[in-house]
């Protein structure tokens, strides 16, 4: 086997990995030399640096896996490695206590003004005046995303003698008792109740500026927030704003919406912010483990054994049945969807195959896949088929499995019911030429999931669905296709669009506030 490390990672990895290959390293090659080369190996270590675009995995004839010596694979075309067969891995557990330090070195920076105070000390003023600060004894820690990273940081603060409350709809309550904390049923009240709040979330679009002009009104005027999560869940206008007019103590921020050099950032300018350049993740220890981790991934690999950390779904033939692939795909999208669609934290769910697909030995490998799809929307760290089911299972999601035999004339279906405190959703897919949902809560729809879409409950009386077309025009999104269903004339309805755009948050919430509308929100696929 040939593996190509076309990013600089710790030495370990290396040595490691050169037990069982011919390790080429290479991390100045160009995207020209990789276009050329990449035929040439079995396996490629990366960092953030090197791109792999469709264009370059379609080169790729012999490459078999595909190694992220971190978290985040915004530089790798996932799905065009998938169509290709290649495993891609990467290494979630090695920055969770990096990360959580660095957040814990953010809170300290700012509510004890060490930046600004170093800058004046250095400059050869003396201020102590100017420096009053606040101790943590006592104050309430708000963690906006109970993961991997959120759990750390509450650990540490308890070490400070702090209280630690929660919002995250999708953790069981009893899970956050056994943690320490106290699980809030809205951001809301937590925003008003915390004097540290802290951002653990991915990105999405129902987290995109979820943190805004609205939120930081309810905040305590003493209170700091920080972000060591994605950049783009605060809104840094709002957040400028906030903290030019004394609205919040401060900020902490290690991520931000246009990262990389001369961004004018105007958040800069002031002293009541810490600012790093997204550099939670980086420590020693951290790429050490990272590129430890990575390459033992590709290791287990070369020695013919399954690895840990795949993050796409495994494209093998199931037990004879010929469409497995195609319903792997369509597992992991009705798995998003319906993790994007419900509200409140899923606390059992139940999964029917029917037709072909309930024939096959085992439905191991596609329920996993439903699970990926179910969690990865919601965790801040990669779920795959592999640790699925210990992921569902740390967050209190009871899994049954069901077969029937019939398909409704279709050749194999999926169908999924997430049971909330909130209530039950259901949807149900199939594969007609690509993945396609065809019920969604007893409603009859074809829908396609991917790319930026919406979906709504509302009463089926006359001006409805004007409605809400008329809202998403006034934020310029236009609408690509609609379905609707309802279950009696002039009773409630559903329905799904595609966008050709993300409609803003704040459109979203104008769709929520129409008397007629009794949800909406946004989803986002791949």
């Amino acid at each position: 086997m040939k593996a190509l490390i076309a990013d600089a990672i710790n030495e370990k990895g290396i040595e490691n990995l050169k037990e069982v290959a011919d390790v080429v390293v290479d991390t100045s090659i160009t995207p020209e030399e990789l276009l050329e080369t990449i035929g040439e190996y079995d396996g490629i270590i990366v960092r953030s640096r090197t791109k792999l675009p469709a264009e370059v995995i379609a080169k790729a004839d012999n490459l078999k896996i595909i190694g992220r010596a971190g978290v985040g694979v915004d530089n790798i075309d996932v799905n065009a490695a998938t169509e290709k067969g290649i495993m891609v891995v990467n290494a979630p557990e090695s920055t969770s206590i990096t990360v959580a330090e660095h957040t814990m070195g953010l809170i300290l920076s700012a509510v004890r003004k060490i930046a600004v105070a170093d800058k004046s000390t250095k400059e050869d003023k003396w201020e102590k005046k100017r420096f009053m600060g606040m101790e943590l004894k006592d104050k309430t820690l708000g963690v906006i995303g109970m993961g991997r990273i959120g759990s750390q940081v509450v650990n540490r603060c308890k070490a400070f003698q702090m209280d630690a409350i929660a919002y995250d709809p999708y953790l069981p309550a009893e899970v956050a008792k056994q943690m320490g904390v106290e699980l809030l049923d809205s951001k809301e009240e937590l925003l008003k109740r915390a004097d540290i709040i802290t951002i653990h979330v991915p990105l999405t679009p129902e987290t995109k500026h979820s943190i805004s002009t609205k939120e930081f009104e309810m905040m305590k005027d003493t209170a700091f927030i920080f972000n060591c999560a994605r950049g783009g869940i605060i809104d840094e206008d709002a957040l400028y704003d906030a903290l030019k007019e004394g609205k919040i103590g401060g900020a902490g921020l290690d991520v931000y919406e246009n990262e990389g050099k001369e961004t004018n950032n105007k958040l800069y300018e002031l002293d009541n912010i810490v600012c790093t350049p997204h550099i939670a993740a980086s420590t020693k220890e951290a790429q050490r483990d990272a590129a430890i981790i990575v390459a033992d991934e590709l290791i287990e690999l070369f020695k013919g054994n399954m690895p840990r950390n795949i993050i796409n779904m495994p494209r093998i033939n199931n037990s004879g049945f010929e469409d497995a692939n195609d319903y792997l795909e369509v597992c992991d999208k009705l798995g998003s969807f319906i993790s994007q669609s419900t509200k409140g934290a899923i606390k059992e769910l139940e999964i029917t195959y029917s037709g072909e697909i309930a024939d096959v030995a085992s439905q191991e490998l596609f329920t996993r896949t439903v699970l990926q799809g179910l969690l990865n929307p919601i965790s801040e760290a990669g779920v795959n088929a592999v640790n699925a089911r210990n992921i569902a299972k740390g967050r209190g999601i009871d899994i049954t499995e069901a077969k029937n035999n019939k398909d409704k004339g279709y050749g194999s279906l999926v169908k999924l019911t997430a049971k909330t405190d909130v209530g039950d959703f259901s949807v149900v897919g199939t594969y007609l030429h690509e993945p396609t949902i065809i019920e969604i809560n007893g409603y009859r729809v074809d829908v396609k999931p991917e790319g930026d879409m919406f979906i709504a409950k509302y009463k089926d009386i006359p001006g409805s669905i004007g409605a809400i077309g008329t809202k998403l025009g006034e934020y310029n999104v236009n609408v690509g296709i609609m379905q609707v269903g309802r279950d009696i004339q002039g009773g409630k309805a559903i329905m799904v669009l595609t966008l050709d755009n993300e409609a803003p948050k704040e459109a979203i919430d104008e769709i929520k506030a129409l008397s007629n509308v009794e949800d909406a929100t946004t989803l986002k696929f791949n």
